[in-house]
């Protein structure tokens, strides 16, 4: 948890496929029995053929984290792609906001907000 966080925040760099862990909440899944109003979604995205995707999601009225990190190295792709999320975030009446130091974006649907103020001391 401190790992994501220290990533989220941009205080650790490095990440890999091992550092994510699924979690087995089938028993809470069947608990659940009806549909829910929206999901958080987990892409990545390294190039602008990745951005429709991620977009219909948010059109679709989910939050979607965004990893952005392959983006970095060419700066007129990672421009035209958060202009799109910025786009959508505007169509659809959400939100966006870079995490991270710019490593993650995440993007949310209509009548969710993201506050800008964080909790606790130590973040």
């Amino acid at each position: 948890m401190v790992k994501f966080l220290d990533t989220l925040l941009g205080r650790t760099t490095s990440s890999s496929e091992d550092d994510y862990m699924d979690l087995d909440l089938q028993a809470f899944e069947e608990a659940e029995s009806s549909a829910p109003a929206m999901y958080v979604k987990i892409a990545s995205v390294g190039d602008i053929k990745d951005s429709p995707r991620i977009k219909d999601e948010i059109y679709n009225g989910n939050i979607v984290i965004v990893d952005i990190a392959r983006l970095k190295m060419d700066k007129v792709m990672y421009e035209r792609v958060l202009k799109d999320f910025k786009e959508v975030a505007r169509d659809v009446n959400g939100d966006i906001i870079g995490l991270g130091d710019q490593r993650y974006v995440v993007v949310t649907p209509n009548s969710v907000k993201i506050s800008r103020d964080k909790i606790g001391e130590g973040l």
